[in-house]
């Protein structure tokens, strides 16, 4: 009932509204690797089911009403300026905390396990460059932003680059892996792209490297040249 009562609000005052979706809106019938904006979604968490709601409900009112609807759909989101909440993704922000604390840390996703994740610099600037982006130069509502695609295997391979004592152990668990599982290997960001809006500019490499600095690791790790 909030989500309409906003909904109902900002177009009866004819403002505008942008909206924060996550890769949960799809589900395991979505395809994959790469998931496309529009493609069937279906997912299978309270979670997820709250954001195509979201999603749906505001491209109704785009299209019945006239509201100015915007919403973007964003990979796991990575941050050295926040704690980790136990979400299915946050393993890649724990990660940096146990790296730095103790020189090991455990998985609980299977060392195979690919998810597209951003760092929140790039989050930021995907939410600026589509507010300011001209509404003419937007073709849908909700479109998929990412910058990099990696699996917790390939993120223990880069951090031992810049410290080879840290340790590395597996212990899955069940549900967020079945959740992972449901979830896109990477997301197709392709319609933002081809909008001229929004380009990528950050990898795994620099992600390490800038996470460990910004953690105070500038004695352990190695300096670009």
């Amino acid at each position: 009932m909030e989500l309409h009562n906003i909904l109902d609000i900002v177009a009866e005052h004819n403002l505008w509204l942008f909206v924060l979706s996550m890769i949960g809106a799809f589900g395991p019938t979505s395809p994959r690797n790469p998931t496309p904006d529009l493609c069937i979604q279906r997912p299978r968490t309270t979670y997820g089911v709250s954001k195509v709601h979201t999603e749906l409900m505001g491209e109704y009112y785009y299209y019945q009403h006239g509201l100015d609807f915007w919403c973007l759909r964003y990979p796991g989101i990575i941050s050295a300026d926040s704690q980790p909440g136990g979400g299915t993704t946050d393993y890649a922000v724990q990660i940096f905390h146990d790296a730095m604390k103790n020189g090991k840390f455990e998985y609980n996703l299977r060392a195979g396990k690919r998810l597209p994740m951003m760092y929140t610099d790039n989050c930021l600037r995907a939410t600026l460059e589509v507010m300011e982006a001209p509404a003419e130069a937007l073709s849908p509502r909700t479109y998929n932003v990412n910058t990099m695609s990696f699996m917790p295997q390939e993120l223990a391979q880069e951090l031992l680059k810049h410290m080879p004592e840290f340790q590395n152990t597996y212990n899955m668990d069940a549900v967020r892996q079945a959740i992972a599982d449901s979830w896109p290997m990477n997301s197709h960001d392709s319609n933002a792209q081809k909008d001229r809006w929004w380009k990528h500019d950050f990898d795994l490499p620099e992600l390490v490297t800038t996470m460990l600095n910004l953690h105070g690791s500038d004695t352990r790790v190695a300096q670009a040249n």
